[in-house]
């Protein structure tokens, strides 16, 4: 039988360890609450489709997207649809 004196608790690590774990999400979520609330969503346009499809219209007169274009319009059509040569 030992005779060592009983310690506190807090003395020994793996209570420190067990504790931790759901400490860290605690604050972690305290964190990522205070980051929702604290700053505001940003507001779309009104238009923003519209707007979406004049960039498109732009890109495509630019010819920038011609490539990616190409192979995405490829890579999408399936193997019987495209015609002879």
């Amino acid at each position: 039988m030992s005779t060592e004196p009983v310690q506190p608790w807090w003395k020994y690590g793996h209570v420190w360890l067990v504790i931790s774990g759901p400490l860290v999400v605690v604050v972690a979520a305290v964190v990522t609450a205070w980051i929702a609330f604290s700053q505001q969503d940003p507001v779309l346009a009104q238009d923003y489709y519209r707007q979406g499809v004049n960039i498109n219209k732009t890109l495509a007169a630019q010819g920038s997207l011609a490539p990616a274009m190409q192979g995405r319009n490829h890579a999408a059509t399936p193997a019987g649809a495209v015609p002879q040569k």
